[in-house]
């Protein structure tokens, strides 16, 4: 079993850009993936018409990885993966669309479900989660992680970070969610905490580093994700997360940290405790 979470940005088989106006022949407009959605989506009915005349101006899309979790000690692989789709709407926003991809039902097949709200998605992770079973995070008995997480495919997105398009939604929510599940104690102090409480928009990347990452359950590897949060009066604050294996028990931790640096320092300090080269 494997289990890990992309904070956004990330790259599979099924990331993709699509513009209407010069497309090649073949590629679908975000009007025709968001119709596509809602036909494999078991619950595509409960996307409000509001959210539907919104993305019916979007003009351009791209799905990321957001979680993925897959156990190969039962009978047969039982997965669950989410996905992010982003859409650029032609008033310059940008809207968020959650779809959950698992095989927990009957039949050996993938079931689809569709959220517009993180909050309903994190209910709908927790109840496929359930079904899986088995333990959860790096270290856990018979993990493997796919091989098209590989690193090849993160360092395959080149060295440029994406131009920020904030999320106005729940970015509070998103702060303090982030801030929660953060293990290092030297963080960000509360006056942060506070200040991201008014913030007015959120944007998730995920930052390209040459670390080490390969398919087998002992690899260590580490990931790292801006979270930027725009402030009233237009200010950008940062938050640097560190997603990594490099516990003495393999277990899948995050740390936040208020600067780049600092993370990169926590990264090379954790990699030569476990005797390490990242």
């Amino acid at each position: 079993m494997a289990t890990t979470r992309a904070g956004g940005g990330e790259g599979e088989h099924r990331d993709e850009a699509v513009c209407p106006g010069g497309a090649e022949a073949g590629e679908r407009t975000p009007a025709q993936l968001v119709a596509e959605l809602l036909r494999r989506a078991q619950n595509g009915f409960e996307i409000g018409e509001p959210i539907l005349e919104r993305l019916r101006t979007a003009l351009m899309h791209q799905a990321e990885l957001r979680s993925y979790r897959q156990r190969n000690d039962e009978r047969r692989p039982l997965r669950c993966n989410t996905y992010r789709h982003i859409f650029l709407l032609a008033d310059g926003s940008s809207l968020l669309l959650y779809e959950l991809e698992h095989d927990t039902g009957p039949q050996e097949r993938f079931l689809y479900e569709l959220y517009a709200r993180e909050d309903a998605l994190d209910r709908a992770e927790c109840r496929v989660h359930e079904r899986i079973g088995g333990g959860i995070g790096p270290g856990s008995e018979d993990e493997e992680l796919p091989a098209w997480l590989a690193e090849e495919l993160l360092m395959a997105m080149g060295p440029t970070r994406p131009r920020k398009e904030y999320v106005s939604e729940a970015s509070p929510d998103h702060a303090r969610r982030l801030l929660r599940r953060a293990e290092n104690a030297d963080g960000p102090g509360e006056v942060v905490r506070e200040l991201l409480q008014g913030a007015l928009g959120h944007h998730i990347a995920l930052i390209t580093k040459p670390r080490r990452r390969g398919a087998g359950r002992d690899t260590p590897w580490c990931r790292f994700y801006e979270h930027a949060f725009l402030l009233e009066g237009g200010g950008e604050v940062s938050l640097w997360e560190l997603e990594h294996n490099m516990t003495a028990d393999g277990r899948l931790v995050c740390e936040v940290y208020l600067d780049e640096a600092e993370a990169e320092v926590a990264a090379d300090r954790h990699a030569r405790a476990q005797g390490v080269e990242l």
